[in-house]
C-alpha cells in the first residue's frame, strides 16, 4: 500500500493539450493558489516560453478562458522594467530541475542572473519564496492590472500601507466573458523593503518593491471576495503563529501534510509507479475544487451582491455544473460527504439569494454557460447520498421551480430557457435567434437540452416520490420519456436507422439534417447524445430496433472490432481525439462529457463484458505526463471518470444512487469511508490487458445485479471481482434490458 501518496502525484499532468491544469501549488478546495502564469487563456501551459508572474487564482481544468491569475507577482533584479507590462518583463525560465507536487513548485527563471521560485499555499493565500543571485539588487513586481490576454482586468487599485504591506482590489472579466466580479487581497513580505513605488499606465497598474542586500524573499498574498479587511483577516488566521509570519517551509510541510491526509482516503495496491502517480494525480485534481468561497470569519459574496455570513459551514462557489453532475459530484460525495453537505447548502443558497439556480456560477455570477439542466441531477444526487439534511425540502423548492417555469426577464439566470416550447410540446425548439442572457442558451441547442431536461426529470421524478409528492413525481416520470419525441426514425446513417433530430419552433424537423453534424446539439452530435437517455435504456433499445440493433450501434461507436484486436491504438486512431472536435463526428469523445457514461449503455443493453472492454481501452488516454488528460479536465470531471473506472464502478443514472459495476484496474484497492473500509479486490487484474468479470461477490456473497447502491457499498465490507481474458467466459452481468 502507499505510505505518502503526495509522493506520486505530478502537477504538471493535464498542463498541455488542453487539460487546462495549474502546476502550482494550492490546498484541496483552496480559495487561492500560487501558480506560474504564461500567455495561454487558462494561465498556464506546459510549452509557454517565458513565465509572466506567479498568481493567485486558477480553475483546474476549465474548458473557456478565464481571469487565470490575478494579482500577479513577479521577482527581478537591478532596474526596473521599461515599462511594466508583463509580457514584456516575463522571465525565461527551465524545466530542468522543475518540481510539482501537491502544497508545493519550484522552477528556477533564467533571466535577471537566475532566480529560483518557490510556491506554497494555505486554504485561502498563496505564498513565494524567491531565491536572487549573491550580490543582486532584488525587486518584486506586483501586478494588479493584467492577467491573461483573453479576459481583462476591468478595475483594479493598488496600495503600498508599509514597508511589508500591499493591499488592493481587481475586477475582472468572469467565465467565457460573464459580468465581472471583485477580488479583494493582502500581500505581505517577510522582510522590510528598501525601497518601493506604484506604477499606472493606463489599465496597467501594480506596486514595485525592492530589497536591497536581501538574497531571499517570501511573500504571502491573502484574497478576499468581500473586502481588504477579510483578506487581512484570513492572511493573520493562516499565515502567522502570534505575531509572526511562519516561515516558507513550515507552510510548506502544513500543506504536505493536509494533501497527504487528503490524498490517503484511497489505497492502492500495484507495483508499477507511473500507474500510482496516474491515478493519484487524477485523486488530486478531484480535490482542488468546488473551491472555499467564505472568509476565515464565514463571510461571502452572495449572488444578490450582498455580503452574507456562514455560521458554523463553508460557503463554497465556482460550480462547474454540466461537466461535474456526472461523476465528480458523486465521487466527491463518495470520499468527502461533509465537504459535499456544506456544497449542497451553498448551491441552494445561490438559489435563495439570486433567485434561481445555477448552471454554471463563477464567483458570484452565473455565466449562463452551458445548456440543459445540470443542477439538478447534481443536487437530486446529492440528495440521495443523505447530504441534503434540513434543507431537502428548500432544494425541491428551487428545483421544482426550475423545472416548471423561467426566470423572469429581469432575472440573470436563464435556468431552463427552453421550457416553454418543452413544457407545452414535450422538446426544446431549435432556435438560433432565441435571445442569450449569457453565454448560452438552451434553444440554440434544442436537442441536446431536450435530452439534458428529461434526464434531469427523471432525477427529480425520484426526489419528488420521496418527499411526498407523489402527483410531480408521475409528471416527471413521464416527462422523462421525452427525449422519445425528438427520435426520428427515418433518420439513417452508418447502415443504422433512427436518430435524434432537432424540432424547429413550428415542430417540424430540421431540414438539412444529419446525425453527424453540429446543428441543434452542443459540444456533440446526434451520435454522442443519442446515449444520454440511461434512465430508459429498454426505451431506447426499443427504438433503435432491439438489443443486438443496439448493441451493433454501440460496437460501431467504439470501433469494437478494432478495439478488441489492439486497444491502446483503436482509441487513437478511431476514436475522437481532438479536445475540440465535437462536430462531424460518429464515434466516442473521451474528451468531453456528453457521452462519457456511454460505456456501460453496454452493460445496461445487457452485455457487460464489452463495457470493461472499452473503459480499460480509454484508460490508456491517462498517462505520467503535461498531456495526460482527455480534452479539459473540467474541475476535475475527466479526473473523476478516470478514478471510478479505476475503482471498478460508475454512477451512471442520476438520482438512482447506484454504481454500475465492471472490471477494475488494481488487484486491490481500500476505500476509507465514513462508515468504514471498503476494499475492492480484483485477483489478477493487469492493466495492460483487457480483462471481464466472472464473478463477483460482495461481502462473501454471490451478487449478480449489474449495479451496487451507495447505501450498500458504503457499509460493505468487501468487493470481490473474479476477471478473464476471455469474453466466451465473461458470464456476470448478462441480462435482457
Amino acid at each position: 500500500m502507499v505510505t505518502d501518496p503526495i509522493a506520486f502525484v505530478n502537477t504538471f499532468v493535464g498542463t498541455k493539450d488542453e487539460g487546462n491544469t495549474f502546476p502550482g501549488a494550492a490546498l484541496p478546495s483552496g480559495m487561492a493558489q500560487s501558480s506560474p502564469i504564461g500567455s495561454h487563456y487558462a494561465g498556464w501551459r506546459y510549452d509557454d516560453e517565458r513565465i509572466r508572474g506567479f498568481g493567485h487564482f486558477f480553475l483546474s481544468g476549465a474548458g473557456c478562458y478565464e481571469q487565470g491569475g490575478l494579482v500577479s507577482i513577479l521577482p527581478v533584479t537591478g532596474d526596473l522594467p521599461r515599462r511594466f507590462d508583463h509580457r514584456e518583463y516575463a522571465s525565461p525560465f527551465t524545466h530542468e530541475g522543475e518540481i510539482g507536487r501537491p502544497g508545493y513548485f519550484r522552477v528556477r527563471l533564467t533571466g535577471h542572473g537566475g532566480i529560483d521560485a518557490e510556491c506554497t499555499a494555505t486554504t485561502r493565500t498563496g505564498v513565494e519564496r524567491f531565491t536572487f543571485p549573491a550580490g543582486s539588487r532584488p525587486v518584486v513586481l506586483v501586478n494588479v492590472g493584467q492577467a491573461n490576454d483573453r479576459e481583462p482586468v476591468f478595475a483594479s487599485d493598488v496600495r503600498l500601507v508599509d514597508d511589508r504591506t500591499v493591499t488592493g482590489s481587481v475586477v475582472s472579466q468572469g467565465f467565457c466573458g460573464g459580468r465581472p466580479y471583485p477580488t479583494h487581497f493582502v500581500t505581505r513580505f517577510d522582510r522590510p523593503c528598501t525601497d518601493s513605488g506604484t506604477w499606472s499606465d493606463g489599465p496597467l497598474r501594480g506596486a514595485w518593491l525592492r530589497f536591497d542586500g536581501a538574497d531571499r524573499v517570501t511573500s504571502v498574498t491573502a484574497l478576499s471576495h468581500v473586502d481588504v479587511e477579510g483578506a487581512l483577516r484570513n492572511l493573520e488566521a493562516e499565515v502567522y503563529d502570534g505575531d509572526s509570519l511562519l516561515g516558507f517551509d513550515e507552510l510548506r510541510v502544513k500543506a504536505e501534510y493536509e494533501w497527504r491526509a487528503e490524498l490517503s482516503c484511497v489505497d492502492i495496491e500495484t507495483a508499477d509507479d507511473t500507474d500510482r502517480t496516474v491515478f493519484y494525480t487524477a485523486l488530486y485534481h478531484v480535490l482542488l475544487q468546488p473551491l472555499v468561497g467564505s472568509d476565515v470569519d464565514g463571510r461571502y459574496l452572495g449572488f444578490d451582491d450582498q455580503v452574507h455570513t456562514a455560521d458554523g459551514w463553508t460557503y463554497y462557489e465556482y460550480f462547474s455544473l454540466w461537466d461535474t453532475y456526472r461523476a465528480h459530484n458523486q465521487l466527491m460525495a463518495l470520499l468527502r460527504p461533509d465537504r459535499c453537505r456544506d456544497i449542497g447548502r451553498s448551491v441552494v443558497t445561490i438559489a435563495h439569494q439570486g433567485g434561481w439556480l445555477p448552471r454554471w456560477a463563477y464567483g458570484n455570477v452565473e455565466t449562463n454557460c452551458m445548456t440543459g439542466d445540470p443542477v439538478t441531477p447534481f443536487l437530486v444526487d446529492l440528495w440521495r447520498f443523505g447530504l441534503l439534511g434540513g434543507i431537502e425540502e428548500a432544494a425541491f423548492e428551487a428545483l421544482w421551480r426550475n423545472a416548471t417555469s423561467v426566470p423572469p426577464p429581469s432575472s440573470r439566470f436563464s435556468g431552463r430557457a427552453g421550457n416553454h416550447s418543452y413544457l407545452d410540446r414535450g422538446f426544446v425548439q431549435y432556435d438560433k435567434r432565441f435571445p442569450k442572457k449569457g453565454q448560452d442558451v438552451d434553444p440554440h441547442h434544442g436537442a441536446s437540452a431536450t435530452f439534458e431536461y428529461a434526464l434531469a426529470d427523471s432525477a427529480l421524478a425520484v426526489m419528488a416520490e420521496a418527499l411526498g409528492h407523489p402527483d410531480g413525481a408521475e409528471v416527471l416520470r413521464q416527462r422523462a420519456l421525452n427525449y422519445r419525441v425528438l427520435w426520428d426514425p427515418s433518420v439513417r446513417d452508418r447502415g443504422f436507422t433512427g436518430f435524434p433530430r432537432p424540432k424547429v419552433d413550428d415542430g417540424d424537423w430540421l431540414e438539412p439534417y444529419g446525425p453527424q453534424g453540429p446543428d441543434g446539439f452542443h459540444e456533440g452530435t446526434a451520435w454522442q447524445y443519442q446515449w444520454l437517455a440511461q434512465h430508459d435504456a429498454a426505451g431506447l433499445v426499443d427504438l433503435m430496433g432491439g438489443q443486438q440493433a443496439a448493441l451493433s450501434r454501440l460496437d460501431d461507436f467504439f470501433a469494437m472490432p478494432e478495439l478488441l484486436t489492439d486497444h491502446a491504438t483503436a482509441v487513437r486512431e478511431h476514436w475522437v481525439v481532438g479536445a475540440y472536435d465535437y462536430y462531424d463526428q460518429f464515434r466516442y469523445n473521451p474528451n468531453n462529457e456528453p457521452d462519457l457514461h456511454a460505456p456501460w449503455m453496454y452493460t445496461l443493453f445487457g452485455d457487460a463484458w464489452r463495457t470493461s472492454a472499452v473503459v480499460r481501452a480509454a484508460q490508456t488516454l491517462f498517462v505520467d505526463g503535461p498531456g495526460g488528460v482527455t480534452g479539459n479536465d473540467d474541475l476535475g470531471t475527466m479526473s473523476a471518470w478516470y478514478v471510478f473506472s479505476a475503482l471498478g464502478f460508475y454512477p451512471v443514472i442520476p438520482g438512482t444512487g447506484r454504481f454500475v459495476l465492471h472490471a477494475p484496474r488494481f488487484e486491490r484497492v481500500v476505500l476509507h469511508l465514513d462508515g468504514g473500509d471498503l476494499v475492492i479486490e480484483a485477483p489478477g487484474a493487469d492493466p495492460a490487458r483487457l480483462q471481464y468479470i466472472s464473478d463477483i461477490h460482495l461481502d462473501g456473497e454471490s451478487w449478480s445485479d449489474v449495479y451496487v447502491s451507495f447505501e450498500r457499498l458504503r457499509c460493505s465490507g468487501l468487493l470481490t471481482y473474479s476477471l478473464t481474458l476471455d469474453s466466451a467466459q465473461a458470464g456476470w452481468g448478462r441480462f435482457s434490458p
